[in-house]
């Protein structure tokens, strides 16, 4: 009974384990798309700093409630577009502490010259506001410090009464105190976001390439230079023999007399069946050597050997495999039959493992321009884009280009693309066209070595059977074409 509970209580332990790791990969995959990494950001960070500026001010005088309104949305500004116009330290600063200052001349020389009043009749003047709101946009214009809060600061130092100073003082040592924080958040975390966050820059290294068809050595020198790119990338050369083969050769032994027993051991039709799969194994070895001499001549990566028996699909036998040599990243050549992706590819792109077919156009084994179609952010586009930069050599380029329907769409589209290529080092070019991708791709593929296109498999299958993936409907284009499902 003791037993049954303690087998009981850690199978229900091993079950939570496994849901809690599912759910930190997908919130990791959540998090490769910039947009909700920024909102998260906003999210977290500005209620924390404002609650960290309350707390200066119930300890400390030099800060007034009067610097919440502009901090909060100023803060917002920075975290939410960590890259655009206002989002700079020195303008956040800057032009709060100019607005304050300008609010306070206002309501000086107003006072002086304007509206002389005793500190029983204080009230804001209109004469006073206006003033305020005018200096401010000559300062922050003058000084290049434009700040959408510098106006709220500029305003609400007219209603601290006797407290000018000590609110002056405030709205410096609370912006310092944002703006330091958002400076070590960008730096550390917005910045490097590809190495904490994106997958594909910590894993794909490991590449099983099963080799089939005539294009076997332009794919195993694409998942040769793609593992390259990573210190402990290496592929796998895989050829499989079919379970018919082995029987057939079984029964050709057999009927020769060619029964191989151990020493130690009983007869039984174990022995034959390692003596068959050894034969043929070794038949099909030759023919990987010659792949990987060819390979390794060009590509200083490690090349090792698979040869597997397929029992049943050979899309499930080559899934099976990567599991089994623990490569987390399939390359193959892409194969068709009745004019569409073959029950190979289609199995290859629908399993658990990160895939990459690869078509190849005229046998080119470099690629110095590739070309990288994106329809959204996330996870899809990021990897995508790494492979890009995996391959090309240090003067390649890589582009980045995403398809709309109306021309509405482009600014939209091009904020995509800005927030795509922000986490890479190496520059990107973007581009931005209107119409369907196979019409873009038919007029300026010949541009480009390689495009990258997605193997819409991050769609649903409702979504797929009224909308064909993209790369269905591209029948002939004048350069090789990578098609990238992350399982």
């Amino acid at each position: 009974m003791l037993e049954s509970l303690y087998y009981r209580y850690h199978s229900v332990r091993r079950r939570i384990r496994r849901i809690e790791r599912q759910e930190v990969r997908e919130f990791r995959r959540w998090l490769e798309d910039t947009e909700n990494l920024l909102q998260l950001s906003a999210l977290v960070f500005v209620p924390l700093l404002i609650g960290i500026v309350t707390w200066v001010s119930n300890v400390s005088p030099a800060v007034s409630f009067l610097v919440y309104p502009p901090l909060a949305s100023g803060a917002y500004t920075l975290f939410a577009d960590p890259e655009g116009r206002y989002s700079s330290p020195r303008k956040f600063v800057g032009g709060m502490t100019a607005g304050a200052l300008s609010g306070w001349l206002a309501l000086e020389v107003s006072a002086r010259f304007w509206y002389p009043t005793t500190p029983e009749q204080f009230q804001v003047h209109a004469g006073a506001a206006a003033l305020g709101i005018f200096l401010t946009g000559v300062v922050t214009w003058g000084l290049s410090l434009e700040e959408p809060t510098a106006f709220s600061t500029a305003l609400l130092v007219l209603v601290t009464g006797a407290e000018r100073l000590t609110y002056a003082v405030g709205i410096v040592v609370s912006s310092l105190l944002i703006a330091s924080v958002f400076l070590l958040w960008r730096r550390y975390v917005y910045h490097e976001r590809a190495r904490y966050l994106f997958r594909s820059t910590q894993r794909d290294d490991q590449i099983l390439v099963p080799v089939r068809g005539d294009t076997a050595e332009s794919v195993a020198l694409f998942a040769a230079r793609l593992a390259a790119a990573h210190d402990a990338g290496k592929i796998v050369l895989m050829k499989t023999v079919s379970s018919e083969t082995v029987e057939q050769t079984e029964a050709a032994l057999e009927a020769a007399d060619e029964m191989v027993v151990s020493e130690d051991s009983e007869v039984s039709s174990e022995p034959i069946t390692e003596v068959v799969e050894e034969r043929l194994a070794e038949e099909q070895l030759h023919a990987l050597k010659q792949l990987q001499d060819r390979v390794t001549s060009l590509v200083d990566v490690p090349c090792e050997f698979v040869v597997a028996v397929e029992d049943g699909a050979a899309g499930e036998t080559a899934l099976t495999t990567a599991e089994t040599e623990n490569c987390d990243l399939i390359v193959c050549g892409y194969e068709t039959e009745e004019g569409g992706p073959s029950p190979f590819v289609r199995t290859v792109l629908s399993g658990n493992t990160d895939a990459v077919v690869f078509r190849s156009s005229n046998g080119r084994t470099e690629w110095e321009r590739i070309l990288v179609m994106v329809r959204t952010s996330g996870e899809l586009a990021n990897a995508m884009l790494d492979f890009a930069h995996r391959l090309i050599p240090s003067d390649g380029t890589v582009s980045a280009c995403t398809c709309v329907s109306q021309q509405r769409d482009r600014r939209m589209a091009e904020i995509l693309l800005e927030n795509l290529i922000e986490s890479f080092p190496n520059p990107i070019e973007t581009r931005v066209a209107t119409g369907p991708v196979e019409e873009f791709l038919e007029r300026n593929a010949s541009l480009y070595d390689l495009t990258v296109i997605g193997a819409s498999t991050d769609r649903g299958p409702v979504s797929r059977f009224v909308s064909t993936p993209t790369f269905e409907r591209i029948q002939a284009v004048d350069c090789d074409l990578a098609i990238v499902h992350r399982g």
